[in-house]
Formats: structure tokens, C-alpha cells, sequence
């Protein structure tokens, strides 16, 4: 921003308000007036811009803030201006930083955000439709219920906007917010072709789908992961249904660890007992879907291998400071990693951004070759990876080599999943999809390295390159499908 040195000042974006229908003449005014003064640089009028309105029924055509008109300039020269020549308009006020002591400040906007949007409304506009409804109003679909999916724009003009994906008919378009000035009210604001935009998936702090379809198997997960970390061993599966049993019998954790503590199951007892509000409320909630829909575990949870890849409990109980444990199996060994994955949320009631890092656990098993004594790494991937394995001619084609379909590219795994896409199709890569790897009776699909010479490193690989795989799929406006089955590998929280 430059300096006005001869009247000591800054050069802002002031905003002029005006009576509505006034917007051409006062932009006219200032225009002209512009070749007299060396210090009203540009005048902006976005209200000429046509946009539409959707009504119940039909679009009508709006324009976008109505008796307002953006000047850059020197705060003196455009009071002298309206002083002189528009009397009947004013300088809009921010009254927002109000207090009994500090005074209304002169609204501005800053250089860098007037740009952006005045590159936004001269590309867009004409795609651009205004909603009646709040901006609150499209975190939900209202026909399921469910979070919509909530994006960041990467680059261009709307750089760092973040909005809702939402289905309009057929269509499916991006709505954000977009601030109001004067009588103008906030307003949401949606555009078509979100395909066209770079945008990434962000994290709904307050109602993620990832999360909410997690919910049950989390509570599964905690249970299993209490049960082995306890020594329950081969026991586990039907322990758990004796406990899924009996709780839904009668729902309280506090009787049921009682009766625990009786049979002579104390340390199960006190692990339960130590549960903080959030996990126990999650079993709970599995105890009242399995009241309301009998046999829900039994069914789902029929075998039992090695527990999902990520999952936010350890089940063995780490010391502080501890990163690693393991776990003995009958036919193998795990490891329980801690891993820690940094992701972008946002907040819709405050509309706000961040970043949170959250830990979960990565469990990898490690197998020895009954035949010529090697070593294989493994990951639970059973459901994502028979899906895909059962994917087959064209479609697989499509699904791995990205190839383009009326200048669109196909949702693939080599646009948006590079690194599923590296494990699947390079003959060098370390980690492989396996079908139908042997675990002692079962058989499971897997990531896994064999021929280990380098154990810790081959831990630290295979963790990173099935981190990498979650956090694209997850982060991708695309591979939707892919998204719901990563639900059994990724126990997202």
C-alpha cells in the first residue's frame, strides 16, 4: 500500500454508501472526477454486476450490494468529494469494535482481499447465485441428515474459501459465505463446476461423515483392543458378545463393571471403569443401536484377525512417553504404533479454520514364513482391498489409469490417490496389495512387505505409505465411494 505524502496519509478501499438505484450515478461522479484528483485512484461498482436470486419456484436477477460503491482512495479526498459533490452520501462504519470507550472506525477493506474479489465477481458472476436461506443452512442435507461435505479452495480468486459441497436437483454446486455491507446481510452464496476449482476436503470439526460412520466399529474396536490388551486372546470374540449381552440387558457401566470385578475379571474391570465420559458414552451408543437392531456384533464381527490399520485406542495400555508396544498372536506379532495426523478442520457454527493433530494407533502385524522362515509386514485392509480387487475390466482400467473422458479426468486412483496408485502399479514398490494373505486359519487382503532384511524400517515404510493413502483418499472431493470403505481401514475420529 502507498503513502499519500501530502496529506499524510494511507490509500484504503473505502466503501460509499448510497440510496439504492444510485450506484451508477455516484460511480459516474467519481469517475469523473477522478481526472481532477490525483488521489482517488479506482472506483468499483460490483452492484452492476448481474447475479441471481433462487426463490421458491424460479431465479430472478439481483445485483450484488445494493447502494454500495468501492473507492480507493485518501480518506481526505474522498470526504472533500462528498462534501463537494455527493452530499447525500457516506462513508460506511464498522461498528462491530464498538465499545462505550472506543469510538465506530471508518469501514475499510484490505488490498489484498479487494482483489481477490474483485477478480471472484469479474470471472464468476455470472455463475454466481445468491440463496435466500443462511449459510448455516447448507451444512446438513436435509433429505439423509448428514454433514455435507465441507472443501478449502487451494488457488485462484477464492483462494483459502472454504464452503459446503451441496446438491442443488442434479446438480452439485459450492456454497460459501460472502460478507455483506451496509443493508446488504451476509449472504450464502453458491457457484456451479466445483470440479473446475482445486479444492481439498476439510474436516467438519463438528459433524464429520468420516466420523459419524466410525462411530460404531469405534466402540467395537475399544472393546477388542481392551479385551487383547488384557490377555484374553482366542477368547476374545465371544467375551465380547457376553459383554454386548449383558449390557444390553441392563446398560450401565457402573453395574456392569461391578459384575465384572465378581466373576474375576478385575483388570477388564478397572480398564472399563477408567473410561473417560466421551469413550464410555461411545459403547453405550453401540449398546442402544445393538438393543435396537439384536445380533448388530455377532453379525458384523464374526472374525477376528488383527484390528484396522489406524484406530484411536491402543487397546494395550502404553506408558507415558512410550510409542510402540506389541502384541503376541497365535500365528503372528503386532505392533501398535503411535502416529500422530495433523489435519485442516473447520468449525461451522464459528466459521473457522485451524489445523488439529490427533493420535491413533497403527497396527501392523509381522509374519514368519512357515516353509523358508521370512519375514512379512502386514496391514489390515481386508474390506477397502477385496473391493478393489473385485473391481475388474474397464472399471479397473478407469480406476487406476486416470485416463480423461470429455476434458474431465476419471476419478482414479492416479489423479487423486498417487500413492495407492504407486502400490498398485509399480512393479518396485516395497508395499503390496495382497489377496487372500494366510494368518493361521484365516486369510485376510493386506498391504504387506515381504522379505524383510530391515525390520524398523520396514515398519516405518509400510506405516507411512498406508498413512499417506488415508490422508489422500480422505482429503479428495473424489473417490466418495473409496471414502465410505477407507472407513474400515481408517477408524477416523
Amino acid at each position: 500500500m502507498s503513502t499519500d505524502k501530502l496529506n499524510r496519509v494511507d490509500y484504503h478501499w473505502f466503501l460509499i454508501r448510497t440510496q439504492p438505484r444510485q450506484e451508477k450515478l455516484l460511480t459516474d461522479l467519481l469517475a469523473k472526477h477522478r481526472q481532477a484528483s490525483k488521489n482517488i485512484l479506482e472506483v468499483y461498482c460490483p452492484s452492476l454486476s448481474g447475479v441471481g436470486i433462487r426463490r421458491e419456484g424460479g431465479t430472478g436477477a439481483r445485483v450484488l450490494f445494493t447502494g454500495i460503491v468501492f473507492v480507493l482512495s485518501t480518506l481526505q479526498a474522498i470526504t472533500d468529494f462528498l462534501e463537494q459533490h455527493f452530499p447525500q452520501g457516506a462513508l460506511l462504519y464498522d461498528y462491530s469494535k464498538k465499545t462505550k470507550t472506543q469510538k465506530a472506525s471508518i469501514l475499510t477493506i484490505p488490498e489484498k482481499e479487494m482483489r481477490m474479489f474483485k477478480d471472484f465477481n469479474e470471472n464468476y458472476s455470472d455463475q454466481m447465485v445468491i440463496l435466500e436461506r443462511p449459510y448455516s443452512d447448507y451444512a446438513f442435507n436435509p433429505k439423509t441428515n448428514e454433514p455435507n461435505d465441507i472443501v478449502k479452495v487451494i488457488d485462484g480468486p477464492l483462494a483459502g474459501k472454504e464452503g459446503y459441497i451441496t446438491k442443488f436437483r442434479r446438480d452439485k454446486r459450492l456454497v460459501f459465505h460472502m460478507r455483506g455491507f451496509g443493508q446488504n446481510k451476509d449472504m450464502a452464496v453458491s457457484i456451479p463446476n466445483i470440479w473446475n476449482f482445486h479444492v481439498v476436503r476439510v474436516h467438519n470439526a463438528e459433524g464429520d461423515k468420516q466420523t459419524i460412520g466410525t462411530i460404531k466399529e469405534r466402540a467395537v474396536d475399544l472393546l477388542i483392543g481392551m479385551l487383547q490388551g488384557c490377555g484374553y486372546g482366542e477368547q476374545t470374540l465371544p467375551t465380547l458378545y457376553e459383554i454386548v449381552d449383558e449390557l444390553t440387558f441392563k446398560p450401565s457401566l457402573v453395574d456392569f463393571c461391578k459384575s465384572l470385578y465378581g466373576k474375576g475379571h478385575m483388570e477388564l474391570s478397572q480398564r472399563i471403569a477408567r473410561l473417560d465420559t466421551k469413550n464410555a458414552e461411545l459403547i453405550l451408543n453401540l449398546i442402544r443401536y445393538e438393543n435396537d437392531n439384536p445380533g448388530y456384533v455377532r453379525s458384523n464381527w464374526d472374525k477376528l484377525v488383527i484390528r484396522p490399520f489406524l484406530t484411536p485406542t491402543p487397546g494395550v495400555e502404553m506408558e507415558e512417553g512410550q510409542g510402540e508396544a506389541e502384541l503376541k498372536h497365535e500365528s503372528f506379532t503386532e505392533t501398535i504404533r503411535k502416529v500422530d495426523i495433523s489435519e485442516e478442520v473447520y468449525y461451522p457454527s464459528k466459521e473457522e479454520g485451524g489445523t488439529i493433530t490427533t493420535t491413533y494407533y497403527a497396527h501392523i502385524g509381522m509374519k514368519q514364513d512357515e516353509d523358508n522362515g521370512s519375514l512379512t509386514l502386514f496391514a489390515n485392509w481386508d474390506y477397502f482391498l477385496s473391493e478393489y480387487f473385485m473391481t475388474g475390466g474397464k472399471a479397473n482400467e478407469k480406476l487406476v489409469g486416470g485416463e480423461q473422458q470429455h476434458d474431465k479426468l476419471i476419478d482414479s486412483f492416479r489423479n487423486y490417490a498417487p500413492t495407492l496408485y504407486n502400490v498398485l502399479t509399480d512393479e518396485k514398490s516395497s508395499v503390496k496389495a495382497v489377496k487372500d494373505f494366510k494368518i493361521g486359519g484365516e486369510r485376510l487382503n493386506v498391504m504387506a512387505i515381504a522379505n524383510i532384511s530391515d525390520i524398523d524400517n520396514a515398519k516405518d515404510e509400510l506405516i507411512s505409505t498406508c498413512v499417506n493413502i488415508c490422508k489422500e483418499i480422505n482429503t479428495t472431493t473424489h473417490l466418495a465411494v473409496w471414502r465410505r470403505y477407507l472407513r474400515t481401514v481408517w477408524l477416523h475420529i
